[in-house]
């Protein structure tokens, strides 16, 4: 992985989910590199450089984070209010994405400054159409702001 390779987070715990973004993005983004973990809690010690992920060298951060609001342990709604209340991470995208089109769960979202809020489509072809429309915008349209 060189310094140009952009970096997702992928905070998912369906591993059906997490596997076919992992092989969207691969497929169209051969730049990105994805880091995967499947449970708020994960996502913030990652973030945060804590546990397992304490050193910077094994935590690089993310150029794009994709969190689904239902996980386990911490609930994406407490990952992105963390992320987007820290000066070191607040600068990172947060793309939610998740089966919730709930109108008070997109509030939420956006009332927390997430950047995007997609409803993952029940078809494996639209789900993996919006993946690679992800893909474009946010890994190759996108200008990312300095670490």
């Amino acid at each position: 992985m060189t310094d140009t390779t952009l970096k997702v987070l992928l905070v998912e715990d369906n591993d059906d989910h997490a596997e076919l973004i992992r092989r969207t993005l691969g497929e169209e983004q051969r730049a990105a590199h994805i880091i995967h973990v499947s449970d708020g809690e994960s996502a913030l010690d990652y973030l945060h450089r804590r546990g397992a992920w304490i050193e910077p060298d094994q935590s690089p951060r993310p150029h794009l984070i994709l969190l689904d609001l239902r996980l386990p342990r911490i609930d994406g709604h407490d990952v992105l209010k963390s992320i987007k209340q820290s000066a070191d991470l607040r600068r990172i995208p947060v793309v939610i994405l998740t089966t919730s089109s709930a109108e008070r769960d997109v509030i939420r979202a956006y009332d927390a400054h997430a950047n995007s809020y997609l409803v993952k489509p029940f078809g494996f072809e639209e789900f993996r159409d919006l993946m690679r429309d992800v893909g474009v915008y946010w890994l190759t349209h996108n200008t990312v702001a300095p670490a």
